[in-house]
């Protein structure tokens, strides 16, 4: 299901009261949204839970809004604010500039208050009891930074600016931001930010944890599969031999595809080896 994730709420809380919507305790989620942050957060149910994992690694699309002229200790809203900088020299034009730095592939350092393991403990764990961590930068890809609005606050000393970001999995948005402000040579964090797409999912199609107290529904799971890989159509006899874990003649396509029964089933996610398609995950039997 796509969740429509409230503010305040770990992604913990929402598979939480999920599990006890759907009455069963295999759910998961693909892609952890930060308790200030909003938005599409993908909820697998029973054997939805298996598609997670190709879920996690789609590009994802947020809007969010970055303050310039301050810098705090988890480079977003949530952190107390380590340094003050007047922000009343930064023109839109400046901005605007800075962000074409930020767009493209780049090298990018996480935030220290990130999930990533540090000799095995989370950095945010080891941030918390007063450790200096600092960890490696990674490739990501920004495919689209837009601005969209730049407003000045407290007389011009802070400048708030409005943004829509695309990216890979992996790319952190309030890294964005402190990177944003520290090419400005102003500091910046994150205030707000939303996620509107993850994969083919979009915020269109999400439901609030009050619609779905209300009124309970999944999306199925075949047109969860439909909607995240290619299909290939399926005559009835190889539906039959992939539902046992058989063998069927290559798809061509370059990563998993969606095997469709002629009912409109998802039976299977195939993978080409050598000469022939193989089934990577089988759904037809529960």
């Amino acid at each position: 299901m796509i969740v429509d994730k409230p503010k305040g709420w770990t992604s913990h809380d929402v598979v939480g009261r999920m599990r006890r919507l759907a009455g069963t305790r295999k759910v998961g989620h693909a892609g952890t949204l930060d308790p200030m942050a909003t938005g599409v957060l993908v909820v697998g149910v029973n054997k939805a839970t298996r598609l997670l994992t190709y879920i996690v690694g789609t590009g994802k699309t947020y809007t969010a809004t970055i303050r310039l002229g301050q810098s705090t200790v988890t480079d977003d809203a949530e952190g107390e604010v380590v340094q003050e900088r007047i922000a009343a020299a930064v023109t839109e034009d400046a901005v605007r500039d800075a962000v074409v730095g930020l767009t493209g592939d780049i090298m990018q350092v996480p935030s220290s208050v990130s999930a990533i393991k540090v000799d095995g403990q989370r950095s945010y764990a080891r941030v918390r009891k007063g450790e200096n961590v600092e960890l490696q930068p990674r490739p990501v890809t920004v495919s689209r930074f837009d601005v969209h609005e730049v407003r000045r606050l407290q007389a011009g000393r802070i400048v708030d600016v409005d943004v829509t970001v695309e990216c890979s999995s992996g790319t952190y948005i309030r890294a964005l931001a402190r990177d944003l402000g520290e090419a400005l040579d102003v500091g910046g964090h994150l205030t707000v930010l939303r996620r509107t797409q993850v994969g083919p999912y979009s915020i269109d199609a999400a439901r609030t944890m009050e619609e779905l107290a209300e009124e309970f529904g999944m999306l199925d799971l075949d047109s969860a599969a439909r909607a995240l890989f290619p299909e290939r159509m399926l005559t009835a006899e190889e539906a039959t031999e992939l539902g046992f874990g058989r063998r069927i003649p290559v798809t061509g396509a370059d990563g998993p595809v969606a095997a469709v029964a002629p009912d409109g089933t998802v039976v299977a996610l195939l993978v080409d080896q050598d000469d022939v398609a193989r089934p990577e995950l089988v759904f037809a039997a529960s």
